[in-house]
């Protein structure tokens, strides 16, 4: 039974089928329990892997963990944000960006976008939410040689 029977729910339509294709127990039981009430509630609106909630708040696609998985772009004021989601599990992969979760659906994919997603923030004013980061979770990308540091946001 949906949580919030009055909210409308964005999910996308490669993940869904993706979440739908795994023979895991557990995630057989997390979309049964979480995802499947949803979408039967006709609660869902599908959107594309870079769908803009707003002029400010804009999903962005970071395929490799899944292959619908995104990430959640803020710009409002002249600042911006990133929150990670499954983009990064830890800030060592900063400087090892190589070392994968065992979860990652395309480990070589998910390799890629995280290169990606480093050389393009590094060493800009953009805070980096790592959404699995121990805290504090917030912080940027620093060149740092041939990779990369997480320097922890002081303010």
């Amino acid at each position: 039974m949906p949580t919030f029977t009055r909210a409308r729910y964005l999910l996308g339509r490669l993940e869904f089928d993706h979440l739908r294709s795994l023979d895991e127990v557990s995630e057989r039981q997390l979309l049964a329990d979480s995802v499947q009430p949803v979408v039967d509630a006709g609660l869902v609106d599908w959107v594309a892997s870079d769908h803009a909630l707003t002029d400010e708040v804009r999903l962005e696609p970071t395929p490799g963990h899944t292959p619908g998985h995104v990430s959640v772009r803020i710009r409002s004021a002249g600042a911006e944000a990133v929150i990670t989601g499954d983009l990064m599990h830890h800030p060592i992969q900063c400087c090892a960006p190589d070392v994968c979760s065992r979860f990652d659906a395309d480990p070589e994919q998910a390799l890629a976008t995280r290169m990606r997603f480093l050389r393009e923030q590094a060493d800009r004013d953009v805070l980096v939410l790592g959404t699995h980061f121990a805290e504090p979770t917030g912080g940027r990308i620093v060149a740092d040689g041939a990779a990369w540091r997480f320097v922890v946001a002081t303010s």
